[in-house]
Order: structure tokens, then sequence, then C-alpha cells
């Protein structure tokens, strides 16, 4: 891998949080719901979020950003350090925060706290470095200084007639620096840029040329961008069967912004890294947005595991291995579930095991199940030798799950057929191949609790 195929990211970081709960009841001191916590889930935001999306696309991702030395700076870097390499300028102040509550899918409140902003001392002979040698920068400003620090904006515009830079601008930022090839406002940001237009095709265009850039792409959601190109305005539509209103579009605009920045990596034009950009983005929603992305979890019942099934991924891709998961409940392990691990192991370098929460065994096999509760599954799973880890999963189906982990084969037992697969069409998008596997004659767990519950009966 040459230098020039690094993707470099620069811009502000956040730590996202989301409390996930349910309201079916109101405060007896004001009229308003209590939520009662189910989990709390964590991630990188801004920037942090841009560079952790590229490197689902990006072999090669670097960060420069202000990382503080308080708990949410260290968590930050931890959540990245699998598959961002974080080149770290000084941060005033501490880590911003930003907590959303949310009961039914539905956000109720966001809580922000933190104060800090890059300093702008000199920069570091390594973060100088990374952005001479990037193949294609994306700055992904967040308003608190790293995008205005002004060594680094003669750097980009020194670079700029060489370098692809994508710019995805903030209202509280600075205003991008001059020949950036690609600016990604939303509709909303544009207005707040030229006041006075309204029209996203008139502030594509207002705004490349007060902006002195290569194209202006104003996003509009679901509906997709407006692209100022050269002399033309072009309408870039989302693709059929991705339209994804009322969804979660929290991180749409970073997604969008990096899966454009990898495109002009890659050598394409900016008309084709605007449509990459919002393909990708619509792809994102429509899956759950940035609070399915969570690299971070901490629940009632979190399972110990050797290692984040997310990280282990990362590293698996990274290094060209091949990523194998399966998926189920294990309730009760017996050896036909013992054939199958075993089995699935032996197709890749890595298994990771996508296991029902105890809810969604409940949904599936009624009040009476899981047997074992589902931190105890987990545990025993992951001290069997060809589990390498192992991810809890809330819904029906792993699908969800699925699109973060992209393995390169899914397992399952043979008593199945694809199309009963409701996350086969996941595992198919990425390129994956789905295996069917014979199963152990005699043996599920189903038949194992009713024979228990007959003897039981027996004996009384």
């Amino acid at each position: 891998m040459t230098a020039a195929s690094r993707l470099v990211v620069v811009g502000d970081v956040l730590l996202d949080v989301d409390i996930d709960g349910t309201a079916n009841r109101l405060c007896p001191e004001a009229p308003v719901p209590v939520v009662d916590v189910v989990r709390q889930r964590h991630r990188p935001g801004g920037a942090g979020l841009a560079a952790l999306l590229a490197s689902r696309c990006t072999a090669a991702v670097d960060l420069v950003t202000a990382l503080g030395d308080d708990e949410g700076g260290a968590a930050i870097a931890r959540m990245l350090a699998p598959a961002v390499r974080v080149l770290r300028l000084p941060l005033q102040g501490n880590t911003i925060s930003k907590t959303r509550i949310r009961a039914g899918g539905q956000s109720m409140l966001r809580l922000d706290g933190g104060n800090g902003k890059a300093k702008t001392t000199p920069l570091a002979p390594e973060v100088i470095a990374a952005l001479r040698a990037a193949g294609a920068i994306l700055v992904a400003d967040y308003g608190r200084g790293v995008a205005a620090h002004p060594e680094i904006r003669g750097l980009l515009t020194e670079l700029a007639p060489r370098v692809p830079i994508v710019w995805d601008p903030h209202p509280r930022g600075p205003a991008p620096i001059r020949g950036a090839r690609l600016v990604t406002p939303n509709a909303g940001e544009a207005a707040g840029f030229a006041p006075g237009y309204t029209e996203p095709a008139e502030l594509a265009k207002v705004l490349r040329d007060e902006w002195c850039t290569d194209s202006v792409a104003v996003t509009t959601g679901s509906a997709g961008a407006l692209l100022a190109n050269a002399k033309r305005v072009t309408t870039v539509e989302v693709p059929a069967g991705l339209r994804f209103a009322g969804h979660d579009t929290c991180g749409a605009g970073d997604q969008f912004a990096c899966a454009a920045a990898s495109a002009l990596l890659d050598g394409r034009t900016v008309a084709d890294a605007v449509a990459a950009g919002v393909e990708a983005a619509a792809r994102f929603v429509a899956v759950g947005g940035a609070s399915a992305l969570s690299v971070h979890e901490r629940a009632q019942t979190a399972p110990a595991t050797p290692e984040p099934a997310l990280e282990l991924a990362a590293r698996v891709r990274a290094s060209g291995g091949r990523l194998v998961a399966t998926g189920g409940c294990f309730d009760l392990l017996h050896p036909g579930h013992l054939a199958l691990l075993r089995q699935a192991r032996a197709l890749g370098d890595a298994l990771i095991v996508c296991l029902n929460s105890d809810d969604s065994v409940r949904r599936r096999k009624g009040s009476s199940r899981p047997i074992v509760a589902e931190a105890d599954r987990a545990h025993l799973l992951t001290e069997l030798s060809c589990v390498d880890a192992v991810a809890v999963f809330g819904e029906s189906s792993p699908a969800r799950l699925l699109e973060r982990l992209r393995p390169d084969v899914w397992v399952k037992g043979g008593d199945y057929a694809e199309s009963d697969l409701p996350e086969a069409e996941v595992i198919r998008r990425h390129g994956g191949e789905i295996v069917l596997v014979p199963t152990v004659p005699g043996y599920s767990t189903s038949r194992l609790v009713a024979t228990a519950r007959g003897n039981c009966e027996g004996e009384r």
C-alpha cells in the first residue's frame, strides 16, 4: 500500500452517546415522560464518526484531530484505534459530548457537554507528513477549531491543486479553503452560508462561486443532492428502493462526505463521487444510521467478550483475512452447535457469533425461553476455541449487525434455505457468500427442552 492511498480526515471529534429506553409513564412531579433505560451506546462523533465510516470502505485512514487527556478523549481514542490512525493536536478544555435520550426509536432530548477547542500550536512533524502524503483529504468541520488552525489551512491550500479535498462545512466553522475539490453542506447549512437564497440549486451555484471551489453539492436528505460543477447544476437522486423518510438521519452527512472522499481517492470524477455519497448515505440511514454503529456498548447484561466484534472485524479486513460469521440463539449448547461452529471457523481466519438477545429469543421462541441468559450464553460461546468474538443483537434478524460486520462468509445450518434468511440480501450486497452446513441429526435445543420437561413430568 502506498502512502498516497491513504485518506486523511481532518476535523473535530465528539463523544456521542445514545441512551435507549422505554417511556410508558409520566413523572409525578411534572408532565414529562419517564424513560426507563435499557442500554447506553457509545461511539466517536463528528470527525471521529467520519473516520470510522471511512475505514469501512478505505483500507488506510488517518485522523488529524484535537484530543483531550480526559476520560472522553481516552474513550474516543480506544474506539478508533483498531481501524484509524489518530494524529493528535492539543485540546484546550474538555471533550465535547452529545447524549441523545431516545424511546421507541424516537429522540426525546439531547444533552451537550464539554467546552474543548483545538489549540493553534505548531503542528507536529507526523501531522504535516501525513497531510503531505495523503491521497485524498476530508475536512469534517464541527466548529471546534481544527479546520480553523492557521497552519492546517495553509497546508491544505498548498495541497489543493494536486490532492482532492472534500470539505464538510459547519455553520460555526471557517469558510472552506480556496480550491477544494468538493464542498458538501446540507440544505439548511447552505441557506445559512448564503442568506437571501433558498433553492438548493441556487445555493450550490452561489456558494461554488463564493468559496472559489471546484464543486459544491448541497445535500437534500431523501431527495439526494444538487451538484454545481463548472457551469452546470445537476440533480443526483437517491437510488430507487432506498428512500428513508422518517428514519434516523444522524450521521448521514458524515457518511455522504466520507464516501465521496473515498471515491475521489480511487480516482473517480466528482459527479461519480457525489453519486456514491448519495447512495452510501441512503443505505446508512436505511439500516439505522449512526445509532446502529455504536462501537462500545454498556448494557445491564453486557456479555464479557475477548475483544469487541467490530474491532476484530476491522483487523481481519485490514490484514486481508477472511471473516466468517454465524448467528442464532445458542440456548443450551449441544453437539449440533459445536459441529456448526467448528465448520464455520474452518472457512476463514476468524469467526464472530451473532447472538440473539434475551428479548429477541423470547419473541422467537416464547416466554419460557431462553433457558440461559444472554450474558451466560455469550460467555460460554467465547470459551470455545473456535469462536473469536460474540456480538449480541436485539432485533429479530441480525441484518443490522451484519451491515456493520460485513463478513465474507455467513454460515447457517442446513435446515435453512437461503430464501428463508432475511439477512441474505445484506450479505450479498457487501460481496459475501452464504454457506449452509449439514446439521447433526437428533440435536436441537427445543427437542432437548421438551425431553427434559417430559422426564420431569414422568418423575412426578
